[in-house]
């Protein structure tokens, strides 16, 4: 199997049109901004050497999602940081809907789990 092949995914496959792919980057991207949506998060995590390799603009979307796609079933790994004086309970389960869903509804693939590591808390700024 290429290296095409390990990082796309067939969502659709029609022998008169042919198929369509998407890449795992695109699904992880997709899981960034989502998290990203919600109230509370402060920013996406990722560990330092991919931090400095990751460039800004979409790519740092995808830092600290790991995403896992086996049979059109999707596993999503995120790591996050929160801001200051927000329910950890409250704000990971808004964010586990929100990527379900967008990923859902963007790909047509399912989500079994959406897995969150919460790396750090951001404290607010002192005037």
């Amino acid at each position: 199997m290429g290296k095409e092949e390990r990082d796309a995914y067939t969502i659709k496959a029609d022998e008169n049109l042919g198929e369509v792919k998407i890449a795992d980057e695109v699904v992880a991207i997709i899981a960034g901004l989502a998290a990203m949506e919600v109230e509370g998060v402060a920013s996406m995590a990722g560990n330092a050497t991919r931090e400095l390799i990751g460039k800004l603009g979409m790519k740092s979307l995808s830092k600290g999602v790991k995403v896992d796609v086996l049979e059109g079933i999707v596993t999503v790994s995120l790591a996050l940081n929160l801001k200051y004086g927000y329910s950890i309970k409250d704000v990971t389960g808004k964010v586990q809907e929100k990527v379900k869903t967008a990923i859902e509804n963007m790909t047509g693939l399912d989500v079994a789990d959406v897995n969150i590591r919460v790396a750090g808390v951001q404290m607010p700024e002192e005037a």
